[in-house]
This record gives structure tokens, C-alpha cells and sequence, in this order.
């Protein structure tokens, strides 16, 4: 529970109304409306993730993501398979992603926007606020990644009249763009940091500049809101991916940085054209892993 409180202390703040979700705080002030603009703008020459395909995705063109202007979505229900500080989580699950992991294990739905529902920003916007009457203790936009889905989202968040915190579930793969946009608007930050290696991630998931990309994110989510940081294990990557994350964040974020060690990698999708992706995970890769996190420093695991 210590790790809890001192991850989150906004959140937890908002959970027990002593706090306004940092979204309604910027629509009283203006600011929601000012970002929708800034979202729209940049739809013409698209910079939302970190390929920058510069397509202008408002008269039709289609970047790598393939995601256009209509919200898809390919799941939209409780979660209850967040980590326990989240959940229960009302989850959206966009359809479209900014990378190409070869082992993504929500693929085909995650990769493609023609896998995706055609929901509107107002029926978004409902079905949030019935989830909070429900009971979710969050709105959690994930994917694919909720990257393509950002102007979408904010018109969503417009919409809605419930006091519910926001998390951003994403790979980290975004522009400094996005994450300017981001800024007074999420609540908490839960991303991933999968590759330490360029190579690792441009052979595995077609992602260049990812590594660069994902510290920059995380440093500065740190210092917008508050951050989550999951680290899926994966077979044959421990030294030269996992290891080093974790001794990035010690150094960089400190010891008492959240961080989920997420052993559930299971060969998915395309992962056996990668000959070290063709296993599951040993339990002794793993404890290794959580061992070394132990022994360099970092507190707050979960």
C-alpha cells in the first residue's frame, strides 16, 4: 500500500472526491477546447505517433497506423485484468497501432482499423459515464494504442459529465506533440517500455527510434502526471532489453518508480518467426529479472 500512495496521490485524491480529474479541471478553463484545435490541426500533416507519417488524415490519407478520423473500437467492457491500484478500469480498446509487434497478443483485432466497431465521441462520452456509475475507478484508453485516436478522445472527454480519472495505456511510441497535448489531461500514465536495444525493436516490431522515443515519454509523464510503467518479459531478451530498462528507470526515475514485471508473454501472432519468441517465458527468466529490479534499487514492483 506504501508503493500505492506514493504513486499516486492524485489519483487516489480524485477516487475520494477531493479532487477534479485533471480533463474537467482543463474543460472549465478553456484548455480542452484549445488541444481539440491543436489535434485537428496537426490531422493534416499527421505527427501524433513517433513515425510522423505527415498524411493528412482530415481529406482521407491513411498513415501507417491506417487509423482515419472515426473512432474504431474492438473492445469496450470493465476490465478487471489492470493492476489492482486500477481496477476496476472502464477499458476502450482501439483498433489500429502505431507499431507492428510481431508477438502482439490482441492481434489480428489490435492492428487494423477495419477489425474495429464505429463508435461516435457521444457514445464514447455516454458509455463512460455509465461505467462510472457502474463503479470503474478510471477511463482507460488503450489499443492497439490510443495514439491515432487522440482527437477522438479529447472530443469524447468533452462530452463527458463524470468525475472519472484518465489513463493513458500506450507503448510510448508518441510525438512530442502528443505528449504536449496530453499534458493537464491525464491523470495517469501507464506505459510501456519494451525495447532498450534499437535493433531489438526495429527487427520485432518495425519501430525506429522506439528506445528514444519511450525515455522521453516516460521522463516526461513523470513530471506531468502520475506513471505506471509496464515491462513485458520476453524470452531472449532479458540482458540485452529488460535489465537495462530497469536500470534506466532506477537511474533515471528513481527507486520508488512503479513498475509491473509482466510475465505472461505466450508465443502470439507472428512471434515464431523469431526463434527465441517461439517459447513462453521461464519462471526462472522471470524471478531473475524481478532479483535483479530488487538489487539494483527499485522499490515499488507490482
Amino acid at each position: 500500500m506504501e508503493g500505492i500512495k506514493k504513486a499516486y496521490p492524485a489519483y487516489l485524491n480524485i477516487l475520494d472526491g477531493k479532487k477534479k480529474p485533471e480533463f474537467q479541471i482543463a474543460k472549465q478553463k478553456g484548455i480542452l477546447d484549445k488541444k481539440i484545435k491543436q489535434v485537428e490541426k496537426i490531422l493534416g500533416s499527421c505527427e501524433l505517433c513517433e513515425r510522423k507519417c505527415k498524411v493528412n488524415r482530415l481529406a482521407g490519407e491513411l498513415g501507417v497506423c491506417k487509423v482515419g478520423i472515426t473512432p474504431k473500437i474492438f473492445g469496450a467492457y470493465t476490465h478487471m485484468g489492470e493492476e489492482a491500484e486500477l481496477i476496476p478500469s472502464a477499458t476502450l480498446f482501439f483498433s489500429g497501432c502505431t507499431m507492428k509487434c510481431d508477438y502482439c497478443q490482441n492481434a489480428p483485432d489490435s492492428m487494423s482499423p477495419e477489425h474495429g466497431n464505429e463508435w461516435f465521441e457521444e457514445d464514447i462520452a455516454k458509455w463512460i459515464e455509465q461505467k462510472f456509475k457502474e463503479g470503474c475507478r478510471n477511463v482507460n484508453f488503450v489499443g492497439g494504442d490510443p495514439t491515432p485516436y487522440l482527437f477522438n478522445m479529447l472530443k469524447a472527454l468533452k462530452l463527458c459529465g463524470a468525475d472519472t480519472p484518465v489513463v493513458w495505456n500506450s507503448n510510448a511510441y508518441y510525438s512530442e506533440k502528443t505528449a504536449e497535448i496530453l499534458k493537464d489531461i491525464v491523470d495517469v500514465y501507464l506505459l510501456d517500455f519494451r525495447y532498450f536495444k534499437e535493433g531489438c525493436a526495429r527487427r520485432l516490431s518495425d519501430a525506429k527510434n522506439y528506445p528514444k522515443a519511450a525515455m522521453r515519454n516516460l521522463l516526461g509523464a513523470s513530471k506531468d502526471a502520475e506513471l505506471l510503467i509496464r515491462l513485458l518479459l520476453m524470452p531472449g531478451h532479458i540482458g540485452c532489453d529488460a535489465k537495462p530498462i530497469l536500470k534506466w528507470i532506477k537511474e533515471n526515475l528513481g527507486g520508488w518508480a512503479r513498475v509491473n514485471l509482466l510475465a505472461q508473454y505466450h508465443p502470439s501472432w507472428h512471434a515464431k518467426k523469431h526463434v527465441e519468441l517461439s517459447r513462453r517465458l521461464t519462471h526462472i527468466e522471470y524471478q531473475e529479472v524481478v532479483d535483479y529490479a530488487k538489487d539494483i534499487g527499485l522499490k515499488n514492483l507490482c
